[in-house]
C-alpha cells in the first residue's frame, strides 16, 4: 500500500546526503513507492481547526549535486496524508515547539513521526534525566554558585547549553579553569534557559557512540572519535566515525529506556553513550542511519519504514 508522507524538514536544497538521515528515509520512502512531498517549519498554517501547509511532490536520487526534484507548492490539509516526517532541525526553541502543538491537531489520525507531544514533552538534555544512574553527575541550573559547587566536587566539567545541538557551545573546563565565571556571564546573557553541567567523562578521547532505535529496540550504532584539539565529537565539527558494536552495558541501557520509548511512541531515536553513562536522548530528528549503513551496519531506514508500515498499512 503506498503511503502518502509529507517530510517537514530544513530545505531539502540545504542537505549534505552523505549523512543526512532525512535524505535517507526519503530515499527509502521513495523505493517502496510511497509518495512524498516536502515542505519546512515556516509553511504551517491553522485555520479553523485544520492544519494547512503549502507541500511540494518531491523526488530523490542519491546523486551528490542533484539529489531532489521539486514541484509547485500546494497549499494541503496534512490530515490528508498518512504519514508526516517531524524532522527538521533543532534549536529547540519556540518556534519548533509551536509546531508540534500544530502537528498534535493531525496526530495520530496522520501519523506523525514523532509524536509530536512527546517530542514536546521529553526535551533531549532533560528527558535523559529520569534515568540518572544510567547518566553522569548532571547539574541544572542558572545559578553560579551551584555551578562553583559542583565543580569543586567533581573536577573537570562540561557546560553547554540545555536546548542546544550539534555540539554547538560545548565547553570543557578543568578545574583550575579561571573562565568559568566569564562563561557563565556569556551563558546569562545568550539563553534565557538555565544550562547543564556534567561531570566530564575521560573515556569520550575513545568516543561517543550512537546508537539508534527502532520502536524502543537497538538496531544499530556508530562510534564518534573527537579531533585531537576538540572535546566534540560531532561530525560536522571534526568528529571522526568509526565502526562498532554495542557493549553489555549499552544493551542494558537501552533495555531499560526502551518501555519509555515505546509508551511515547519514539519510532526513531538516537542515545549518546560515552563509556558507561548515557548523556542525552535524542527525539527530534536523530542522525546516524546512513553512517551505521556505510560501516555495514543494519539498513536502519527499510528498519525504520517496517515500524511505520506496520502502524499505517
Amino acid at each position: 500500500m503506498a503511503l502518502r508522507v509529507a517530510v517537514q524538514m530544513d530545505h531539502i536544497s540545504t542537505v549534505s546526503i552523505a549523512g543526512d538521515t532525512s535524505f535517507a528515509l526519503s530515499l527509502e520512502a521513495r523505493r517502496r513507492g510511497h509518495e512524498l512531498y516536502h515542505y519546512t517549519p515556516d509553511r504551517l498554517s491553522m485555520l479553523g481547526g485544520k492544519v494547512f501547509a503549502r507541500v511540494e511532490r518531491m523526488e530523490v536520487r542519491d546523486v551528490e549535486g542533484d539529489h531532489y526534484t521539486l514541484g509547485e507548492p500546494v497549499r494541503t490539509d496534512l490530515s490528508t496524508m498518512d504519514v508526516v516526517l517531524l524532522r527538521q532541525d533543532p534549536p529547540f526553541d519556540m518556534n519548533y515547539i509551536t509546531t508540534t502543538h500544530l502537528l498534535e491537531r493531525i496526530h495520530p489520525k496522520t501519523l506523525v513521526v514523532n509524536d509530536p507531544a512527546w517530542v514536546r514533552n521529553s526535551p533531549e538534555k532533560i528527558f535523559v534525566t529520569e534515568f540518572p544512574d544510567l547518566m553522569p553527575e548532571t547539574l541544572i541550573t542558572k545559578d553560579a554558585r551551584e555551578v562553583d559547587a559542583f565543580r569543586k566536587e567533581f573536577g573537570d566539567i562540561i557546560v553547554k547549553p540545555l536546548y542546544g545541538n550539534g555540539g554547538a557551545g560545548i565547553f570543557h573546563l578543568h578545574e583550575a579553569d579561571r573562565n568559568l565565571a566569564s562563561l557563565l556571564e556569556m551563558f546569562g546573557q545568550m539563553f534565557r534557559e538555565p544550562f547543564i553541567v556534567q561531570r566530564y567523562l575521560k573515556g569520550v578521547r575513545k568516543g561517543d557512540k550512537r546508537i539508534i532505535l527502532i520502536d524502543g529496540e537497538p538496531v544499530g550504532a556508530i562510534n564518534r572519535v573527537p579531533a585531537e584539539h576538540d572535546s566534540r565529537s560531532n561530525m560536522h565539527v571534526g568528529g571522526r566515525a568509526e565502526k562498532t558494536e554495542l557493549t553489555a552495558r549499552e544493551r542494558e541501557i537501552c533495555a531499560r529506556i526502551g518501555p519509555s520509548l515505546k509508551e511515547r511512541g519514539f519510532i526513531l531515536v538516537g542515545i549518546d553513550v560515552i563509556g558507561d553513562f548515557m548523556t542525552e536522548i535524542n527525539v527530534t530528528s536523530p542522525t546516524g542511519v546512513r553512517e551505521v549503513k556505510k560501516f555495514g551496519g543494519a539498513d536502519i531506514a527499510a528498519l525504520f519504514w517496517d515500524a511505520v508500515e506496520a502502524k499505517r498499512c
